[in-house]
Formats: structure tokens, C-alpha cells, sequence
């Protein structure tokens, strides 16, 4: 079937009505999406105008202000050892807000121009709080930092983040998940990610020689806030390290794709989770991220000082660590319930 290559720069809410159109697909290696080519295309393609804000059958070339001022502030964002997460988001976020009002300049740019894109864009599209505070972070910083405008991006209706409680997995239902693997690569990642509280993009960029067999300790290279740390490594968890590594033998990363010498696939990964659970018949909505979040309880519920958790998690601030304390059942379950004494 003939197809059409859509390109356009990152838009949630533009990629939100691509992916309905029937049979798209993205394209990793071309980073477009495909779409079937057909009588009705024209009509698909229209249907998109008013929300790319731009025209995709003529398509326009960004305004040579904007691109500098873009790369510009991506420049400075990496002179400052930004990471390249961060400077992929708030590099995205910016250019959203610029499409949004596609004739002005930034020079033009008014407080009120910031809230009426909160509220006509981010609000009522019903976008996270996260990308909210994002958006609102790229602002503010682009504004101070490249333009040396008067803006307060914090005059914005910043979002109060809601109090949400880690979710966990009893040591039971870990150990069903785990067991439910029988590949010896996939296990050894989902029992990494559990065993050692990791983040699933450090348990992608993991390196062989950051297994420190003699210590007994995995070490986290530039992690999240670029900051190094060192886990404890179980003799159980190192023994499956070392037969899987026997049996595939990888040459740069520690876990790597069909591609030898490129990492595992993020989406990858993702399924191999969503198989085993399918094995086990658990019906919670389980992540990865689940898994750092229960080996932090269970450390918790075993004794462990916040300190040490808070070390071995990588946090900044012990508020983030100390949310665990509300999901432990350790000192929950030792209370009585009046019930029982009626």
C-alpha cells in the first residue's frame, strides 16, 4: 500500500489525532509517521490544519529568528551540562509555545501571551501536570536566560502537584512476576531493574564493567541530575548476571538490541513486562518504574535506614525517599482496628 511521510516537529496533541488515522505508523528510523496514501489523505490532512498551525501540504520553513533563537538556547543548555533529557524537553516545549502564535516575534512575546497558552493550549488539550510545570520551567528559563525578559512565567497557574503514592508489589507477586520470565536476558533485566531500585533508562546504558563482581556493588554512571552512585549487588543476582552474560556475550552495553553494540530497546523492554504479566494473569496496571518502587518499600519494611535508601535510590531531597514511609505495611499492620474489640 502506497504511503504518505508525515514530518513535523514534536506536538502531543498533533500526535494524539495521527495515531488514529487507520494503519499509521511511526518510524523510527525516518522519525515520521506513515500514513496510507489514498482519496481520503487530503481530507485527513486538512482535518490537521487547525491544530499543527501549520500547512502540511506546503510546508513552511521555521523563521529564521525562532531557529536561532532555538538552537541558541539549546547551545547554552548544553554549555551548562544540562542533560540530554532535559534539553530535549524544554528544547520541545519551546518550540510548541512559538508554534502556537505562528506571526509574532519574540519580541512581542507578553505575560499575557504565556497564560493565554496555559489556558487555551495546555489546559484545555487536558495535559498532564508534569508537562504543565515543564512548559513553565522552558519559559521561564528561556525567557531569563536568552532574552533578559521581564516575563514571570511564575505568575502562571503553576499546577500543585497531587500527593500520589508510590505503587508496589508485595515481595509475593515480584517473585511471581520474575519467575513467569524464562528467557535469561529478559530475566535478568526485570530482576536487575527490582534488585537494585533502577531507573529503566540506567538499566539500558549499564555497561559491563559497571558490574563490580569483587564488591559486590553495580555502578550508576550519570544518572538522573548527572550524578554517579552504587547499589549493592546480591550473590543471587550477580549468578544470573554471569549466565546470561555467558550466553550472549555483549559487546558495549550490557543488554543490547538485535543490533550488537546498540542498547536494548526502551519499547522492548516495556513489552517484555507486559508478557510476563500476561503470564501471570496479574490484573494491576503494573510499570517498570513499579519495580523501584517496591524494592524501596521492601528495603524500607526490612529495617533499612532512609539514608541508605535514599543513597542507593539516587534521590536529591529525602522528601522523595520518605514517601515510601506511606506505603509501607510494616508499622501499618501492627495497629489494632477498634473493630476487633467490639
Amino acid at each position: 500500500m502506497p504511503v504518505v511521510c508525515l514530518y513535523f516537529e514534536r506536538d502531543r496533541l498533533l500526535e494524539q489525532i495521527v495515531k488514529k488515522i487507520p494503519q499509521s505508523k511511526w518510524s523510527k528510523t525516518h522519525r515520521c509517521w506513515y500514513v496510507p496514501d489514498g482519496k481520503d489523505l487530503k481530507i485527513t490532512l486538512e482535518s490537521l490544519l487547525p491544530v499543527a498551525r501549520i500547512n502540511l501540504m506546503e510546508e513552511k520553513q521555521e523563521p529564521e529568528e525562532r531557529k536561532q533563537a532555538t538552537i541558541k538556547f539549546e547551545q547554552w543548555m548544553r554549555s551548562k551540562r544540562y542533560s540530554s533529557s532535559t534539553i530535549r524537553t524544554y528544547t520541545e516545549a519551546l518550540r510548541t509555545f512559538l508554534r502556537f502564535y505562528p506571526g509574532k516575534s519574540i519580541a512581542q512575546f507578553t505575560q499575557e501571551d504565556i497564560i493565554l497558552f496555559n489556558n487555551n493550549y495546555i489546559l484545555k488539550n487536558n495535559y498532564s501536570v508534569s508537562f504543565q510545570n515543564q512548559v513553565v520551567n522552558a519559559l521561564k528559563l528561556f525567557f531569563k536566560v536568552q532574552e533578559s525578559r521581564m516575563l514571570n512565567p511564575e505568575m502562571i497557574h503553576r499546577p500543585k502537584q497531587p500527593k500520589v503514592l508510590p505503587n508496589v508489589l508485595s515481595k509475593e507477586e515480584v517473585k511471581v512476576l520474575l519467575d513467569s520470565v524464562k528467557n535469561v536476558k529478559h530475566k535478568a533485566m526485570l530482576s536487575l531493574l527490582y534488585a537494585c531500585g533502577l531507573r529503566s533508562g540506567e538499566l539500558l546504558r549499564l555497561k559491563p564493567e559497571q558490574v563490580d563482581s569483587k564488591r559486590f556493588v553495580l555502578i550508576i554512571k550519570q544518572a538522573k541530575g548527572n550524578k554517579d552512585r552504587i547499589v549493592p549487588l546480591s550473590s543471587k543476582l550477580l549468578d544470573l548476571l554471569r549466565e546470561y552474560y555467558k550466553a550472549y556475550r555483549p559487546k558495549i552495553y550490557l543488554f543490547e538490541g538485535q543490533v550488537a553494540g546498540h542498547p536494548y530497546d526502551a519499547r522492548s523492554l516495556q513489552l517484555i513486562l507486559k508478557q510476563a504479566l500476561a503470564r501471570t494473569m496479574m490484573k494491576k496496571p503494573v510499570t517498570l518504574h513499579w519495580l523501584r518502587h517496591s524494592y524501596a518499600t521492601h528495603l524500607l519494611e526490612a529495617g533499612t535506614d532512609l539514608r541508605y535508601i535514599q543513597e542507593i535510590l539516587g534521590h536529591k531531597s529525602s522528601k522523595t525517599t520518605e514517601l515510601y514511609t506511606h506505603v509501607s505495611t510494616k508499622s501499618i499492620q501492627k495497629i489494632a482496628s477498634p473493630f476487633d474489640t467490639l
